[in-house]
């Protein structure tokens, strides 16, 4: 009988610890996710001769990564939290910038379809531009 209490007490397989396993389940997913944005990061960095990047909050959305790459190029991906981003841009092993400053910001390049959306935009231009 005391073999079957101490079971019951440290919680084995299907004894109805639903939380724990849950909360392991969530997190292996979370390192999943962390894994898959880090892969494309990576394609990006290789692809532009590397990258940098910014994590930003966009609400209940999660977290947008901004990311830059030595040619200019620039691009962004979203992650379903802020958590989730800060591990994958820690696992692409990129430089991360805590804001989008003016030195940042420098770094990006636009050419004649950026300058036409902006504009279209700014001036009501036609949808799709």
């Amino acid at each position: 009988m005391a073999d079957t209490e101490q079971e019951t007490e440290q919680g084995t397989p299907g004894s109805g610890d639903g939380a724990a396993a849950k909360a392991a389940k969530e997190a292996a997913r979370a390192d999943r996710r962390a894994a898959r944005l880090a892969k494309e990061i990576g394609a990006f960095a290789r692809a532009h001769g590397g990258a940098e990047g910014q994590v930003a909050y966009i609400g209940e959305r999660g977290a947008r990564i901004v990311l830059v790459g030595a040619d200019g190029g620039w691009g962004d991906l979203v992650a379903p939290s802020h958590a989730i981003a800060t591990s994958a841009v820690e696992k692409a092993g990129i430089t991360v910038h805590e804001d989008f400053d003016g030195d940042f910001a420098a770094k990006v390049t636009t050419g004649p379809y950026e300058w036409k959306r902006m504009a279209g935009i700014q001036i009501g231009g036609p949808k799709g531009a």
